[in-house]
């Protein structure tokens, strides 16, 4: 059984397990072509996956065959299984819990296509789609307390070995550090300024235009003012809105427009890089009602999009403290003047 331990110097919780050892086989990537039938991703091999948790089948066809645009399925090799008792204990002055949660792959496309910039923005639409509707599912579960949406393009990860444009929806019973740091940081100027900061960073980049990237009439994108990475962007929602899940989906035409013009402008400018994204909303709520009253006004939910470095340095490792090559004003610059055909 895979566990759930806490580190007690830092407050990290760190999922240990051997189950992806035994299961690395699963996941090695195919020497397949980008057209190959043998990707278990593609249209026609659903028998290579796991049973689908959620489709969109415009069709009305049958689960777990072909006639679907955006497919939703458990991870191969997840290191967490839904379901059971959180089981939390001591071992001395160790905490630990048993791996409770859930870690879901999101198909972007029957057809094989590797980076996500190259879907059209009516597939964006769906994927957020079926992100909405996955989150508002997991959701009910009181146990669950964190559901976030990453994405990683052209790494060499074990989770990522195959090349079919695919998102993961992670959900676990603690919130990750990381994330619990933006909440608390949101929590502690919302309660000095009595407005929350990422409503102010949008005023601000607005007012200021230097690090506007994009923008329209729902979103702007943003070379963020202390950007931990080269040419990394931020998309926030110009409406204040803690829950992705909550956005009202007339928005994702909106949203689906500008995430796909940042991805082309990073795919044109860098060289077509390998990236990290990650959708951050807010915790779930249910089941700890008066718990943090004021959440719904601290956070804003966002995107933020990482261009990942050839070498990350041992220094920033190490010390949590990076050190970025290009300033946000030169990466702002930088990915407005790409010329992108239809944006």
């Amino acid at each position: 059984m895979s566990t759930l331990r806490r580190d007690p110097v830092v407050g990290r919780w760190v999922i240990n397990t051997d189950e992806l050892e035994k299961r690395t086989s699963i996941v090695e990537k195919p020497e397949v072509s980008e057209s190959s039938p043998e990707c278990p991703l593609c249209a026609g091999n659903e028998g290579s996956t796991p049973p689908e948790l959620f489709a969109i089948r415009p069709d009305g066809s049958s689960p777990n065959s072909p006639g679907w645009e955006v497919r939703v399925v458990p991870n191969f090799s997840a290191a967490m299984q839904i379901g059971g008792e959180l089981n939390r204990r001591a071992e001395l002055m160790y905490d630990l819990m048993d791996s409770i949660g859930t870690h879901e792959l999101v198909i972007g496309s029957p057809e094989h296509v590797s980076n996500m910039a190259d879907l059209p923005e009516s597939q964006f639409n769906r994927i957020f789609s079926a992100y909405r509707q996955r989150m508002l599912d997991l959701k009910t579960n009181p146990d669950l307390r964190s559901v976030f949406i990453y994405k990683s393009y052209g790494t060499e990860s074990l989770l990522e070995s195959l090349s079919h444009t695919h998102s993961h929806i992670v959900a676990t019973p603690v919130t990750p550090k990381s994330i619990k740091e933006q909440y608390v940081g949101a929590k502690k100027y919302f309660q000095y300024k009595e407005r929350c900061v990422y409503c102010d960073i949008v005023r601000q980049e607005i007012m200021q235009k230097k690090r506007i990237i994009s923008s329209n009439a729902k979103f702007i994108a943003i070379a963020p003012f202390a950007s931990k990475y080269s040419h990394e962007v931020w998309i926030l929602p110009r409406t204040h809105n803690c829950d992705f899940e909550n956005s009202p989906e007339k928005d994702f035409p909106y949203l689906s427009s500008i995430l796909k013009e940042i991805l082309l402008r990073i795919k044109a400018a860098l060289n077509n890089p390998p990236y990290n994204f990650a959708l951050f909303s807010g915790p779930n709520k249910k089941g700890r009602e008066g718990y943090w009253k004021t959440i719904d006004q601290d956070y804003h939910w966002h995107i933020e999009i990482m261009p990942i470095p050839k070498n990350l340095e041992g220094f920033e490792w190490a010390t949590g403290f990076y050190l970025n090559d290009t300033t946000p004003e030169t990466a702002a610059q930088k990915l407005r003047e790409v010329k992108v055909r239809g944006y």
